[in-house]
């Protein structure tokens, strides 16, 4: 018979190859998860040390994904996407791009429009309304704002006239350059708004296409110019009843702290994430609405493309007494006036 010692150092002994068999296991897993992720989004590297580093970041990115999802009940989920292998402060440089630079060159009506506004759909979807253009992707270039700018434009342009037109971006990168916007190194909305009005128009995306990197602003591209704005006002700060006044009259530019790990690898339902007021990203919030859980949510147009969260939009929780509203998305609000 095994003595009292020799079961014991055979249980030790035992388990400890089942965890070097099992850690085994775990790095074979992400290594052909790695592996495939490269193929499904055509990511290649420049040497084998580079491809070891962006394995490292991806194994932590992956097991961050995993633990959130097997974490409890939850109203949203993550997914890996095409920043898998990104550090965050990668992340952050390429993809997003709001920035309070300067004082921005305000010439908005001190007014708020919507004040008397009281009747509002209990939901609203602007792009089941014809005013939203497709999901568009900003690349490695942090110009979010002239995204979101665009998108705000694009809706009010559509409902005032009935015509959805795709604006350029790319001339809000190389030519509305004051009142602190620096391109892919971060700009406000307010102030390509105020580019428009001075400008007395915007061109098409396809008269100006979008390059992903600015360039000298060129104007000839710029002569077809099919879209104005007379103003742009602000929401009141820090005000969710004042922002759903306007999103259902108008598609509105809202700034938000974008940059965190639930934020980035989003994949779907109403996001109630960890989520603070140090706004670093805009989009365009193009709706609102109830989910099937019960909980309100604003429904908010990217600019990551359409392979990201809900086909590149985000449902973020609307309501949550939070001041400034869920990620500060009530705190720098803005909407062009025809």
């Amino acid at each position: 018979m095994m003595s009292l010692i020799h079961v014991f150092l055979f249980l030790i002994f035992g388990t400890l190859a089942s965890l070097a068999m099992s850690r085994t296991i775990h790095e074979t897993f992400i290594v052909d998860k790695h592996e495939q992720w490269m193929v499904d989004y055509n990511r290649k590297y420049e040497s084998k040390l580079e491809k070891e580093k962006r394995l490292n970041i991806f194994k932590e990115n992956l097991e961050y994904i995993e633990s959130f999802n097997n974490g409890g009940n939850r109203s949203f989920k993550l997914s890996l996407n095409e920043f898998a292998d990104m550090t965050q402060d990668k992340f952050i440089a390429a993809h997003t791009g709001y920035k309070m630079q300067g004082n921005p060159t305000l010439s908005e009506s001190t007014s708020f429009m919507y004040q008397n506004v009281s009747d509002v759909p209990t939901s609203l979807d602007w792009r089941a309304q014809g005013a939203v253009t497709p999901v568009k992707f900003q690349g490695q270039c942090g110009c979010c704002w002239a995204f979101s700018a665009v998108a705000a434009i694009e809706g009010i342009v559509q409902i005032k006239t009935g015509s959805l037109i795709s604006l350029s971006e790319q001339q809000l990168l190389d030519c509305s350059t004051d009142g602190g916007n620096r391109g892919c190194d971060g700009g406000q909305m307010v102030n390509a708004f105020e580019y428009v009005i001075r400008n007395q128009g915007l061109t098409t995306e396809e008269s100006y296409p979008y390059q992903e990197t600015q360039e000298t602003c060129d104007t000839e591209k710029q002569i077809n110019k099919v879209a104005t704005i007379n103003e742009y006002q602000m929401v009141p700060e820090n005000d969710e009843e004042a922002l759903l006044m306007v999103v259902a009259s108008q598609p509105v530019s809202v700034a938000i702290e974008g940059h965190g790990q639930d934020f980035r690898f989003y994949s779907g339902g109403v996001f109630t994430g960890d989520c603070g007021n140090a706004l670093s990203h805009a989009v365009t919030v193009v709706g609102y609405g109830t989910s099937e859980e019960g909980l309100n949510y604003w429904l908010v147009k990217n600019s990551w493309g359409e392979t990201l969260g809900e086909n590149g939009y985000i449902r973020i929780q609307r309501d949550a007494n939070t001041p400034g509203g869920l990620c500060g998305i009530a705190m720098k609000a803005s909407y062009p006036v025809m």
